[in-house]
């Protein structure tokens, strides 16, 4: 078992979309790493979450939640099938690019405008199961 805890703002407005019996909705997560390095500098580098939320929980997203919003997440990693690490692909432009995926099962808004929209919903894990 185990659980991953994201702080960070939305990326991307979160797009819903139909996936067989259930409903997904997506969308990116920008998490701040900050750190000082071997001579004492502050350091930060921003690691990049993809972030799918499904059944009633990404309706709420979908519904609550856009761009530059600040969320508490808690969920679990969902690895590449073939490499078994984060999902890899190549860009548009050719560069290469990775995400890691994060499965949520529980979502808190954080930042205010959000929190009097959606009354600070905490959507447990057994609710996000179809």
């Amino acid at each position: 078992m185990h659980k991953v805890i994201l702080i960070g703002n939305l990326g991307s407005d979160p797009e819903q979309r139909e996936a067989g019996w259930d409903r997904a909705t997506n969308f990116s997560v920008a998490v701040n790493d900050r750190w000082k390095d071997s001579e004492g500098e502050k350091q930060t580098r921003t690691i990049w979450y993809r972030v799918a939320a499904w059944g009633k929980l990404g309706d709420i997203c979908h519904e609550h939640l856009q761009k530059r919003r600040k969320v508490y997440i808690e969920g679990r990693l969902i690895s590449d099938n073939e490499t078994g690490g984060p999902r890899i692909w190549t860009r548009e432009d050719g560069t290469p690019a990775a995400a890691f995926e994060l499965r949520a099962e529980s979502i808190e808004f954080l930042d205010s405008a959000v929190e009097k929209a959606a009354d600070m919903v905490v959507v447990p894990a057994d609710m996000t199961e179809g």
